[in-house]
């Protein structure tokens, strides 16, 4: 069920828009998005039960649970399959694989979320979704959209980088470079003003790129 107070316009959602409500069954017993506020929330749809692309994925995720935890971000995913449909393909995860699946996975046969998240495609001929990712902050704000088609898995790792790094930025009030990783270098926020565009010059080379001095 969505929370009506939190549709989204017609419009695609987008980076930094409040992420629509909803309360819906899982593997994990009912659940609602606002049982994750003061955490952070990593939510992803995936297309199909019992389809190989979504069974790698579950299984990197499931192994990840902890790497995200240390971040304070649960893990939340989503398909248009019913409850039972998750419930078989979950056991035969844990017998073929030896992987348990501990954090909640959401049926959506109504497509009402994924309609919300707009994780259907227009173009699709079938209702799979795509494989959508939302970071959603402990405010309920969207902070990163990231979408892969059908057929192309999707990393863990960077998803995971993904977190840190918006995490750090917001505590340091910088920006992290290309490839960046836990420890690395950040950047300051640009000059916006000739004045500090030529103080800043003088000392660090390039005005437009100032890496944070520790």
């Amino acid at each position: 069920m969505i929370d009506n107070a939190l549709r989204p316009e017609a419009r695609s959602l987008r980076i930094n828009d409040e992420a629509p409500g909803f309360s819906a069954r899982s593997t994990a017993g009912e659940v609602s998005l606002a049982d994750y506020r003061g955490r952070w929330v990593l939510f992803f749809s995936h297309p199909a039960d019992f389809t190989p692309v979504c069974t790698s994925e579950i299984i990197a995720f499931a192994r990840a649970k902890e790497r995200f935890a240390a971040f304070d971000c649960d893990l939340l995913g989503v398909s248009v399959d019913g409850l039972y449909s998750h419930l078989a393909w979950l056991r035969d995860v844990e017998r073929t694989f030896g992987i348990q699946v501990e954090f909640p996975l959401i049926e959506d046969p109504s497509m009402a979320i994924a309609q919300a998240y707009g994780m259907l495609d227009s173009a699709s001929p079938s209702s799979a979704t795509v494989r959508a990712a939302y970071v959603i902050d402990p405010k309920g704000v969207i902070r990163a959209i990231v979408w892969y088609p059908t057929n192309i898995g999707r990393s863990v790792d960077e998803l995971l980088r993904l977190v840190e790094a918006l995490q750090v930025s917001q505590s340091e009030g910088a920006s992290t470079p290309e490839g960046w990783r836990s420890g690395g270098v950040l950047l300051e926020q640009p000059a916006t003003t000739m004045k500090e565009a030529a103080t800043t010059g003088e000392v660090t080379g390039a005005w437009y790129y100032r890496e944070r001095i520790t």
